[in-house]
């Protein structure tokens, strides 16, 4: 766990005006490490204490995770409805107004702007189109709940019957299954409970996110991970937290890093950012990279969540938002014995060790390949767009733009015809989004169904608040916005060439053949 300051300053009242430090405002993310016991957070350079405010949040412990650090992209990502001159945004600005209490001094300047008109017009525009259609933000129409009981449905019979049917060929069959439907169990239900997407009720949605704990992994250290990670920076790199910072320095600081885990550490032996150094091995990750995905449950399941639980952190992301409640541990350790007791145990029992250990391994290599295959299709593949923020720790940025692994600039050409009004910044982080995420399948109600919506990525990436099964409804609204402010929108037509492009991508990256300097 990172050490806490015993200094007079950190100790003291909270004041109701004034300046926080960056590292003051890491101190307390938890009432449980906080040294006052409050839980502050940062939005668009103002620091708000929300500790009185924590249960009467809509979204339920998810204001959680913005303890401790600067939560404006959360903030932004999270309220579509808040813009500008809006009702919502009126009464949000009073809501904020209550709670603030200073400044954030010693920020350092962010990758991305909000400044530009594009992302509060499509807020406003998604929102409508929503509204027009008489569908819920969270929940959609329903569907999806019926879809989880189906899936939940399978999982426990597929599993069942891997413990229960004789001989190996018909426990193999149920235990592939089972693992497909992991998968989808991940993508369909976890996903949107833990955005806070799957329903209006905030012990549903905590349900609903509880179920990768009942597939063997942690919805916590997904949090961290996925919606504080890779959601806030995707496909963006740090130079400055490599090496020094990057695992957090002793004081625990490290959260005004800006990096997306899941480019430089999801897999070993991965070249999937261009600013990452090549090594020899890289020239055949094209090869080996499907059988390396396989093992992505295994990793997180059996090591991960065990290493970020017992540090506190993921890298550069202070995990104690979650971590620091003793209730949320109980549960961690609870659902791994838990989850360890039907999913190993009980196999082993009734086929036998031997067997039950190898039906447990092919269920999760099942999972793994599909969930990895899944995800990895939208971020690392031939068009998508990366971007770095400063110099080997000197602190310059070099560019506000991200780039292409060819070295082109899509949006630069996308902007020569728009006019003034609608230009879009570079780096507005909602463009940026646009230009690091690829759609596939776009329009289809059964893709988005089988993937969760994963192949409306850019969608999701934009409004993860919003339920999967509502992204075939808005996408159009995305599309055609993002064509009037001259913002790119990557989509292939189907998942099997959005594959083979991303395969093809890897080798390119493996040969060290990018243009980025």
């Amino acid at each position: 766990m990172c050490k806490i300051k015993k200094n007079a300053e950190l100790l003291s009242p909270i004041p109701t005006s004034g300046g926080y430090r960056i590292s003051q405002l890491n101190q307390h993310a938890h009432p449980s490490s906080s040294p006052s016991g409050r839980i502050m957070t940062a939005v668009h350079g103002k620091v708000y204490d929300i500790t009185d405010f924590m249960s009467k949040h809509p979204g339920g412990d998810l204001l959680y995770l913005a303890g401790g650090r600067d939560a404006t992209v959360l903030w932004e990502t999270y309220h579509p409805a808040c813009v500008p001159g809006s009702k919502a945004g009126k009464r949000m600005d009073a809501v904020l107004k209550k709670y603030e209490v200073g400044e954030l001094l010693d920020n350092k300047p962010s990758f991305y702007t909000f400044t530009s008109k594009f992302y509060p017009t499509l807020k406003k525009r998604v929102c409508e189109r929503l509204e027009e259609l008489k569908l819920g933000r969270r929940g959609g129409s329903g569907s999806i709940h019926i879809k989880a009981i189906l899936l939940l449905t399978t999982f426990w019979s597929s599993l069942a019957a891997m413990c229960l049917l004789p001989g190996y060929l018909h426990p193999i069959l149920a235990c592939v299954i089972m693992g497909l439907t992991a998968s989808f169990v991940g993508t369909c239900i976890q996903h949107d409970g833990s955005h806070g997407a799957f329903s209006n009720s905030k012990p549903i949605n905590k349900a609903a996110g509880w179920t990768l704990d009942m597939i063997g992994a942690s919805a916590f250290t997904w949090e961290i991970q996925h919606m504080l990670g890779h959601h806030p920076y995707t496909n963006l790199l740090d130079v400055e937290g490599i090496g020094g910072k990057m695992d957090g320095n002793k004081d625990g600081l490290g959260d005004d890093i800006e990096s997306d885990p899941d480019v430089f550490s999801s897999y070993p032996f991965m070249r999937m950012h261009p600013h990452h150094t090549r090594e020899w091995y890289h020239a055949y990750q094209h090869i080996y990279a499907p059988f390396l995905f396989s093992f992505m449950t295994l990793s997180k399941v059996l090591s991960q969540d065990v290493e970020i639980i017992r540090a506190k952190r993921l890298y550069h992301i202070d995990a104690t938002c979650r971590y620091a409640s003793i209730l949320n541990v109980i549960r961690f350790w609870f659902m791994k014995a838990l989850s360890f007791v039907y999913m190993v145990f009980l196999p082993c029992y009734f086929q036998g060790i031997g067997k039950g250990l190898l039906l447990f391994i092919i269920g999760h290599l099942t999972c793994g390949e599909m969930l990895a295959t899944m995800f990895i299709v939208n971020h690392v593949i031939e068009g998508v767009a990366f971007a770095q923020k400063n110099d080997a720790g000197s602190g310059n940025t070099t560019s506000f733009k991200p780039v292409c692994c060819d070295g082109s600039t899509p949006m630069e050409e996308s902007q020569q015809d728009i006019k003034d009004d609608n230009k879009t910044d570079m780096n507005d982080w909602a463009a940026v989004q646009c230009q690091t995420s690829v759609n596939w399948s776009v329009g289809s109600w059964f893709w988005n169904h089988f993937s969760g919506g994963l192949n409306h990525q850019i969608e999701h990436h934009l409004f993860p608040s919003i339920c999967h099964t509502n992204y075939v409804e808005i996408q159009d609204v995305v599309q055609s916005t993002c064509r009037e402010f001259g913002v790119p929108y990557q989509h292939e037509p189907s998942i099997f060439t959005a594959y083979g492009k991303m395969i093809s991508h890897l080798r390119f990256l493996g040969v060290g053949k990018e243009k980025i300097s």
